[in-house]
């Protein structure tokens, strides 16, 4: 019985793997990475009492967030401006309006004077309450205004926040909101399934992560992670505005570009193909304010007449912030080399409803990211494209079918051999 539930879990896993495969298409690649600006990050801290807490390696959380902090000092790279903010550092008390106003910029976002910063850090002892919410609306305000560079909020907690009903999740999506650019990675030191919840919302409503930490080293090396990334060249957003019809739509090259979409309506953005070369597209809308509980996300690939060609589509239900989803189509090469581009319309499409009272103005905020490079060469069948770039990912599913039953009818007359024997 072992060895059929094992190879049966085996098999399953290898189909899921295969049809992983079918099912979502590459991503497509970025823009091309700017690199002028210096990229800016800023390391929030919790110092709330309960950083008092001795569970991390035998020692307290505060102690293990300053050993972090020293050593991701150390490791900055030399072009990243860093800076330190607090919440909950410097009040004791029980008053929940002071408490929920207790966030400070500990180490302005610049140049890094290592000395200084980790003497700032040093200084630090756990205080009192967690006003995430509040933190978070300041640190949007440390970073430079001017510049491309890439800009990353770094909070690490240990608790939910505490300064209610300002929730700190539709903070971040009003930072999102602004299109500034701006980041919010979260770690939860120790975690409970409310704060878990709490800090992947924020996260997830930024495009930033969510890393849960029990250990003083894995702290380190995450933290070092997400400063190095930071200092990657960056694609820098360019505003686009899509048109009602293909007719009107605005003609993109590859790159990242932003867009606002109205609740339940479309976009349209044109894309010259040239024979040989294969589209790569992408998009992803954001709600960033309260929506009904089922929603989706339409990419079509249509020719200038209205013919379909591929599209893409994906669906929620009020668990994700952020709809994605993605398309490719290779224009087969044409023997004729002078053969024009051919013009290939891009219809984004939303089913996001409103809830009563949310405001509907302005509309969605949309990411597409467009990239048309060498297609593989030879002629293509479009409608065969879906699965895997020809047949050849049909043929390894038929074989792995194969194998699986050979494994199986093998299996049964084992089985049966020793019950007979028995």
């Amino acid at each position: 019985m072992i060895i059929r539930t094992r190879l049966a879990a085996g098999v399953c896993a290898l189909l899921a793997a295969l049809g992983a495969g079918v099912a979502f298409p590459a991503g497509a690649t970025a823009g091309e990475p700017t690199g002028e600006d210096a990229p800016q990050v800023d390391l929030a801290l919790d110092v709330s009492g309960s950083m008092r807490t001795r569970d991390i390696d035998g020692g307290t959380r505060m102690a293990a967030a300053k050993q972090a902090f020293n050593e991701v000092l150390d490791a900055t790279p030399q072009e990243v401006r860093l800076g330190i903010r607090t919440l909950g550092a410097d009040y004791p008390g029980d008053d929940r309006k002071t408490g929920c106003k207790d966030t400070a910029q500990l180490y302005p976002v610049g140049p890094l004077d290592r000395t200084e910063a980790k003497t700032a850090v040093a200084t630090l002892a756990p205080t009192g309450w967690t006003p995430i919410g509040p933190a978070l609306l300041k640190a949007a305000d440390d970073f430079t205004a001017s510049g491309a560079g890439s800009k990353r909020i770094v909070l690490i907690s240990d608790g939910e926040d505490t300064c209610a009903p300002l929730d700190p999740c539709e903070v971040a999506r009003e930072i999102a909101a602004k299109g500034i650019g701006l980041t919010i990675d979260t770690l939860g030191l120790v975690p409970n399934t409310k704060m878990r919840q709490q800090l992947s919302c924020i996260a997830e409503a930024t495009g930033g992560t969510y890393t849960s930490v029990e250990h003083a080293d894995e702290l380190t090396d995450r933290v070092n992670q997400l400063v190095d990334r930071a200092a990657d060249p960056v694609a820098t957003p360019v505003a686009a505005r899509g048109a009602d019809a293909c007719a009107k739509a605005p003609v993109l090259e590859s790159g990242l570009y932003t867009d606002r979409e109205e609740f339940g309506r479309q976009r349209w953005y044109r894309v010259d193909v040239a024979p040989g070369k294969e589209l790569r597209a992408s998009v992803s809308v954001a709600a960033d304010r309260a929506v009904g509980p089922s929603y989706g996300v339409l990419l079509r690939a249509v020719t200038t007449h209205g013919r379909e060609i591929v599209r893409g589509e994906a669906a929620g239900n009020g668990r994700t912030d952020v709809l994605s989803t993605g398309l490719r189509y290779p224009k087969p090469e044409l023997d004729d080399e002078d053969a024009p581009a051919e013009a290939v319309c891009l219809q984004v499409t939303n089913s996001f409803s409103v809830t009563p009272g949310t405001k509907t103005s302005p509309g969605l905020p949309l990411e597409l990211t467009v990239d048309v490079v060498d297609g593989p060469g030879g002629s293509h069948d479009v409608a065969a494209f879906g699965l895997g770039r020809g047949w050849w990912l049909l043929g390894v599913l038929v074989l792995a079918g194969f194998v699986a039953g050979l494994l199986w009818g093998w299996l049964s007359r084992w089985r049966f051999a020793v019950w007979r024997t028995n």
